[in-house]
Order: C-alpha cells, then structure tokens, then sequence
C-alpha cells in the first residue's frame, strides 16, 4: 500500500509499506494492505511503518490519518522520524 505522510512544513515520508501501527486517541491500530476505508484520529505516539524487513518509526505529537483504496494519508504534527 501507499503511505504518505506530510506534516504542516513538509513531506515526512512517501513509499510503499506492508503494514503501519498508529497511536489512535481510542487505542493504538494497525493496518494492512486492503484494509476497509477508515478515517482516525491520533494522539502523541509512534507510527511504524514495516516493509519487509525494513522498519520506519516517526514521533508524532497528534494527527490524523485516512486509509481509502490502499492509500493511506497522514496528517501530523511534531512529527521527528527516529
């Protein structure tokens, strides 16, 4: 699937992932290629996104994140990749 995510200054990331966790308000998630459409709220955590063996973290301090058609766009604030 698709996974970009931008935040107010800049495009943090743009590729290709298996799967991505995201620190929800209601609870941390995940999601995979054909997922159902979603739209979500984020609260201060970390975002991991997995492809194959590689793995991405980014810090985030809020946000949100739409997952429609395998595209999966993320919107964030105080984000730091680490």
């Amino acid at each position: 699937m698709q996974v970009e995510i931008l935040s107010p200054e800049k495009r943090v990331f743009n590729g290709e992932a298996d799967s991505v966790q995201f620190p929800g308000t209601t609870g941390s998630f995940q999601v995979l290629n054909n997922h159902a459409p979603l739209i979500a709220s984020l609260k201060q955590g970390k975002i991991k996104l997995v492809r194959g063996k590689e793995i991405k973290l980014f810090t985030i301090t809020g946000g949100f994140v739409e997952v429609l058609k395998n595209n999966v766009s993320v919107l964030v604030e105080g984000v730091k990749q680490i």
